[in-house]
Formats: C-alpha cells, sequence, structure tokens
C-alpha cells in the first residue's frame, strides 16, 4: 500500500515540510569545494560561505548603485594617509606624499560565534576538545555529533589572524598575490611563515594528513593590528582606494584560532571536519547539514547579532513591495535546504510544481530562461502569470567568455618573439570567428547578452561597453573583431579571420609545418547535459569555419578547477560575477601577478604583459576620474591586441521567484541576500496543494489489482480444496456408488 500513497504525492520533501519557515533552493554542481574563507571565491561557494561569515563590511541590499554598509563593522570609515616618516597627511595629500593608507574599524562590541565544540570548555576553563586523539575522535562526522558547544565574542585580533593566514602555504589562497602587494609586511611575513611551516613538518611526509597546527598569533605581521580588543587596524602601502570593497569579502572575514587549532587535529580532515564543510562565523546562519554532492542545510545562527531590514532603497523598490517589511528584525527564514538537482529541466519543473522557492541562489540567468519559456505560447504565458511567478530583471556586472592559457605553446605566449607573434594572430583569429552575437543574442537567448568589447561591463566607470549614438551605433568597438561599415559595428569576416590564420602559420586549419589539422582542446567547466551540448556543439561550429578542430573536455567544476590550478588547459569558457563594482576587479583577472597557475591568483588565463600589469598598479592608486580613463583605456587597447580572452558577452541578470517568496532583487554583489527573503508558508502550502492534485488513479489499478489477485489465489484454492486425491470424495472410475 506504501507504493499507492507515494503515488498520491510527487513532493520530495517530507509530509508536511512546505508548512514549515523553510527555504527550498537547488545546486547543479557538486558540493562547494572551498568554505574555508582564504580560499572561498567562486559563485556557488559565495551561497553558504555569505550567510555564514560576517566580513567588516557588504553592500545595501537594495541601493544601485551599489553601496558599502556596516556588517561586523560599526561603520564605513575613510582611511588616513601617512607620509615616509610616519606623519600624518591631509586627507587631500598628492598620491606621491602617501606612504601607507591606514583602515582603522571600530568592530560592533557583542557579536558572538555560532555554536561549536571548537569553543567548548571544561569546568577549568579548558578548551574541551582541543587534546583529541584519533580514538577519542572516534567516527565522529560532524561538530553537532559532539557532546558540547560553545561560543565567544568575536575580537579584533580575529580580523588580525584572518589577515595573516592568506600567507599560509597550506591553503590555496586565491588573491594573497593582490594582498601581499598592498598589506604592509605581508609578502615577508609568508616567506617566515613558510619557513616556520617547514620546520613543523620537518620529517613528515608531504601526503601527511595530520600536519601540526601552524599558529599565525606567534608571529606578529606589522600591517594587520589589533588596537584594542575592538579596534582592527589595517596598513595599506600608498593609495589603493578599493581595499574598501576587499573588506566586504570573505577573505576579510574573522577567523578564530580555536576552530583553527580545532579542524587540525589528528583524523579531521580524513572525517570531514574542516572549514570546507563546516564553517564556522558570526552571520545570520550556520551549516547544520552537509551531505557530499546531495544536500546542505544552514539553520538560523542563535548567536546572530540584532540586524533589521532596510527602510530605503531604489526607485521602483516600494512599488515592488521591498520596503514593507522596513525596520524588522533580520533574518525572517529559519532553515535554507539546498539539494542537489543535476539538470535545468527537472530544476524548472520542480520550480513550477511549487518545491523550489527558487531554483539556484548562485545564478542570476533563471529569470532570463523563465522569461524565455514565458514567450512561447500564450498559455505558457497565462500560466506563469495566474502562478504569480516573479521574475525580476536587471543589466548587472558580469560578463563571460572564451580565455586562452597563455601558459600553453599553441594558442598561450610563445618562447620566441615569432611564436609569441604567431600564436597571437592565431588568438585574434579565433576571436573574430566566435560570433557571440548570433549565438548568444539569437540563438542562446536564456543565457544570453550583449555582444562584448573588452573586459569592463557597462555600469562601471571607464567602460566604454553598450555606449549607443543616435543611430544605435556602438561608439567604441574592439578593432581587432569588429569594424565600422557604413557608421554600424560589424564583425569582421570569415576571410579576415582565415588571412590571420595563415599568418599564424595554420592556413585552412592546417600547420604549415606538418600538413596535420590543428586540434584544440576545449576544456569545459561542467558536466555535458543536453541544453550544455547544444551550446558546446555551436562552439566547436565557430571553430570549425577556420578548420580548426575542438575537442570538447569537460568535467564538474572541481576537476575543473584542479586543471587550471596546474595549468592543463588550453581553451576555457569562463564567466565572472564581480565582486566590487571597479574596473580593478576585472582587470586584475589579467594582471600577472594574479596568474592562477603560478600564484593560485584568478587571472585564469594565466595572461602576463609588463605594460599592462605597470598600468594596472598605476590603476589600483586613482579615485573615478579623466586619468583614471586614460589609464583604463591603455589597459583596454593592450588587451584587445593581446586576445587573451575573445571577448564574450555581457549577460542579462534575472531571478526567479515564488510569488510567497518576498524581497527578492537580483544583485550579482549582493552576496548575503538569504537573510532578507520571506516566506509566507501558508500562501506556499495552499499554493502547492492547489498546483499538485493528488493522483489517485495509481492507488484505485493497485487496488483493483489487488483484488483481482485476492480473487484468483481463492479461486484458485476452492478448486484445490474440490478436487480431492481417488478414494476420498468422488468415486474412482467403475467404483460402484452404495453398500454392498
Amino acid at each position: 500500500m506504501g507504493l499507492g500513497l507515494s503515488a498520491c504525492n510527487n513532493s520530495p520533501y517530507p509530509l508536511g515540510a512546505e508548512k514549515e519557515n523553510t527555504l527550498f533552493m537547488a545546486f547543479q554542481e557538486r558540493s562547494p569545494r572551498y568554505l574555508d574563507p582564504t580560499a572561498s571565491y567562486t559563485a556557488p561557494e559565495s551561497v553558504y560561505a555569505y550567510q555564514i561569515y560576517e566580513p567588516p563590511y557588504g553592500y545595501h541590499y537594495l541601493k544601485r548603485p551599489y553601496e558599502l554598509i556596516p556588517r561586523a563593522a560599526q561603520a564605513v570609515v575613510r582611511p588616513y594617509y601617512l607620509d615616509a616618516q610616519g606623519h600624518r597627511l591631509a586627507d587631500d595629500a598628492p598620491d606621491n606624499q602617501v606612504a601607507q593608507s591606514v583602515y582603522e574599524l571600530k568592530i560592533r562590541p557583542g557579536l558572538k560565534y555560532a555554536p561549536h565544540p571548537a569553543f567548548a570548555r571544561d569546568a577549568g576553563g579548558r578548551l574541551r576538545y582541543h587534546a583529541m586523539t584519533r580514538a577519542e575522535l572516534g567516527d565522529k562526522r560532524s561538530p553537532w555529533e559532539f557532546a558540547e558547544l560553545g561560543s565567544r565574542e568575536l575580537v579584533a585580533e580575529d580580523f588580525v589572524y584572518a589577515v595573516k593566514r592568506h600567507a599560509s602555504p597550506r591553503v590555496e589562497a586565491p588573491v594573497f598575490g593582490l594582498f601581499s602587494e598592498h598589506v604592509v609586511g605581508l609578502k615577508a611575513y609568508a616567506e617566515l611563515i613558510r619557513t616556520e611551516n617547514a620546520k613543523l613538518l620537518k620529517g613528515l611526509p608531504e601526503s601527511a594528513p595530520d600536519k601540526p597546527f601552524l599558529d599565525f598569533r606567534r608571529w606578529p605581521l606589522e600591517g594587520a593590528q589589533a588596537v584594542d580588543k575592538t579596534t582592527l587596524r589595517i596598513l595599506i602601502k600608498g593609495k589603493y582606494p578599493q581595499w574598501k570593497y576587499w573588506l566586504a569579502s570573505t577573505f576579510l572575514a574573522p577567523v578564530p584560532w580555536e576552530v583553527d587549532a580545532f579542524y587540525a587535529q589528528p583524523g579531521m580532515n580524513e572525517r570531514g571536519l574542516s572549514w570546507n564543510q563546516w564553517p564556522v562565523g558570526t552571520g545570520p546562519y550556520m551549516m547544520t547539514e552537509y551531505s557530499q554532492d546531495r544536500r546542505h542545510v544552514m539553520s538560523r545562527n542563535p548567536n546572530y547579532r540584532v540586524d533589521t531590514y532596510p527602510c530605503e532603497g531604489s526607485p521602483g523598490d516600494a512599488e515592488a513591495g521591498r520596503l514593507a517589511d522596513c525596520g524588522k528584525r533580520l533574518p525572517f527564514i529559519d532553515k535554507i535546504v539546498a539539494t542537489s538537482v543535476k539538470e535545468i529541466v527537472p530544476i524548472k519543473e520542480l520550480f513550477k510544481q511549487g518545491y523550489l522557492d527558487l531554483p539556484e541562489m548562485d545564478r542570476a540567468d533563471w529569470g532570463v530562461d523563465f522569461m524565455v519559456d514565458k514567450t512561447d505560447s500564450d498559455d505558457v504565458a497565462q500560466r506563469f502569470d495566474e502562478r504569480g511567478y516573479k521574475f525580476p530583471l536587471t543589466v548587472d556586472i558580469t560578463n563571460w567568455y572564451l580565455g586562452f592559457n597563455m601558459l600553453d605553446p599553441v594558442v598561450g605566449q610563445g618562447d620566441t618573439p615569432e611564436r609569441d607573434r604567431r600564436n597571437r594572430k592565431l588568438r585574434q583569429a579565433l576571436s573574430i570567428a566566435i560570433d557571440w552575437e548570433e549565438g548568444y543574442g539569437r540563438i542562446f537567448r536564456s543565457r544570453g547578452g550583449v555582444a562584448a568589447h573588452g573586459p569592463i561591463p557597462p555600469g562601471v566607470f571607464g567602460s566604454h561597453e553598450a555606449q549607443l549614438g543616435q543611430a544605435g551605433q556602438v561608439l567604441a568597438h574592439n578593432p581587432v573583431t569588429h569594424k565600422l561599415v557604413n557608421g554600424r559595428v560589424e564583425r569582421r569576416s570569415i576571410d579576415e579571420a582565415r588571412a590571420l590564420m595563415a599568418e599564424a602559420g595554420y592556413p585552412d586549419g592546417r600547420d604549415v609545418s606538418t600538413g596535420q589539422p590543428l586540434v584544440l582542446n576545449y576544456d569545459y567547466m561542467r558536466v555535458v547535459t543536453p541544453e550544455v551540448k547544444a551550446q558546446n556543439d555551436w562552439m566547436i561550429k565557430q571553430f570549425a569555419k577556420l578548420g580548426v578542430q575542438l575537442e570538447v573536455r569537460a568535467t564538474d567544476y572541481n576537476q575543473f578547477q584542479d586543471k587550471v590550478m596546474k595549468g592543463k588547459h588550453q581553451v576555457f569558457w569562463w564567466g565572472w560575477f564581480a565582486d566590487y563594482p571597479d574596473a580593478e576587479n576585472f582587470y586584475f583577472l589579467l594582471y600577472g601577478p594574479n596568474a592562477k597557475s603560478k600564484h593560485e591568483g584568478e587571472n585564469t588565463s594565466n595572461y602576463e604583459n609588463p605594460a599592462f600589469d605597470r598600468l594596472f598598479r598605476q590603476l589600483q592608486t586613482l579615485e573615478d576620474g579623466p586619468e583614471k580613463q586614460q589609464v583604463m583605456d591603455a589597459m583596454l587597447k593592450l588587451v584587445r591586441e593581446d586576445a587573451p580572452w575573445a571577448f564574450g558577452y555581457w549577460s542579462y541578470s534575472g531571478s526567479a521567484f515564488q510569488s510567497w517568496l518576498y524581497n527578492g532583487k537580483p544583485g550579482v554583489v549582493v552576496r548575503d541576500a538569504t537573510r532578507y527573503l520571506r516566506l509566507d508558508t501558508a500562501q506556499r502550502s495552499a499554493k502547492i496543494a492547489q498546483w499538485n492534485h493528488p493522483v489517485w488513479w495509481p492507488l484505485g489499478v493497485l487496488l483493483v489489482g489487488c483484488g483481482l489477485i485476492f480473487w484468483r489465489t481463492r479461486r484458485s484454492f476452492m478448486l484445490r480444496e474440490q478436487a480431492a486425491a481417488p478414494g476420498y470424495g468422488a468415486p474412482a472410475s467403475g467404483e460402484q456408488v452404495g453398500s454392498a
């Protein structure tokens, strides 16, 4: 009978789950690889990291352009400046007089970490679980399996520890290269830590799973200081206006040494007890369930501070109902459940049935996808409208592109000037051949946008993208891939691309020296599903225009990360959601010292041009204005010519929300959105019941089948009872009936 009952209810959750104050969403990829605040950087990881950790700053949830607000800090502060002798300068002092910028932040008093066994103490005040043997650890695989939990107040020293930890050789720190150029003393500190780490590991094999605790409290760092319990001071070399934005990233979220020491104990990593599975912070949520590649649950942090919903926003927010919760305490939702669903179609169906409150938190294209579906027919549009789905759309600061690994001998930096010239011609030819206007302007509309002519998106100071004239002309096009024809911008012809291929040594797509066809590897960051296959097939056709064979090497995202870290990729697909609204956050993706395979940074192309790098360092000292524009334009000219990317497109951004989920607003820079969302669970429960009527016919079929089986079984039994053996009951053949 259980089978029949299950046929009546198609919900993927336990009975009554829709009535609980729980947000349901999906994730397509494997579980996040890094939730350690020093290492975590990608969009799928930010779904969890920004809800759990609380950096000094954040972004106003509703205001556009984006505006910094305090989170763990009491206020957003302006730095003060010191000269080479340590004397304080005027706020408008010339850049060449500024030796250091000093960011002095007051931390909110009374902030407490979420409960965790790392903070638990015994009656004598000693940390209870900081000297465990493997036997004492046993088979525990979750912090919630420990008998006692504890907490403590956040202090300024926890931020100091976080800055120091970027120098660790044990953690993949993607922004260490950039941070070490700006935080006073961090580069030398990394050398010191490497030496001290080597001492600790002396005699241990490199593959040893357990390593002695690397305690950063032992070694001071000049550039990060705790002045007192609630005052954090960070010293930055010269002027670096963008540092304020990094203070809103989880790279500068507090790291309590107790948790770092707890996870360094024997057997912890083997049992999945680490920062990457069980992060610890002072934010509104905490990880309470971690089932690898299946399900993750975040629950309300009982120690979270008093936090309230904003009372002002951008034009249109009040009309959209986004100010109705003004002044109410956050977060509204008790629990967030993320369940693995591998493909787009099942996610869409679960959303349309009401079993997902939003499809995915980290994807900014679901609203666009649904809006394309809505145009399929009047019936679909009517159904979507009747159900009240909300698809707010916006133009946001994000991009997608095709990159070339500059360490690769074929598509990258050549080992001789002549080889370098030829490889550059090859990249330019391929950049012309990829018709982004066709593919992501007309064919893949649900994933599409506007073709890009450089790396800086519209809406960021200094960008020339989407500057339209009276007749709809793009005023600042990429001259390598496009040209003006009768006053309009058009992509250069395939014949022009073929001419470049010949100059590169590959006429008609064949190596002039060997006669062999040119075969390139396309390293794709997702397992190929039917939806993805169409896009990859289209990309193969773009390369085929020039006679180039493109071999797709698709992996899941974690494997892709391993590949690019080792520099084993060749041609790859990539996207970037801005960390902050400044050109530096896009140009640093091409900055040499930030190379992925050399320095574990975010320059996945491993592009290195000394002239570009000099201009980038100059850019970092400049506020928005004519001088910054001039530097940006010079950088743009270099990367257009070098073509380390085939500039893709600026994607349309849009989210998808159910009618019972309130306060939803798309915004790629705002990563801590969950605390602002509010559910009407009564409305959800009623709508799910309305949209998913019980399917009773399987139960009827089962009952009829059971009845038929019962009838046939009983009939067979009765026939056997009546057909007794000879000598019993009915007479045998020839036997006379009656007595003798």
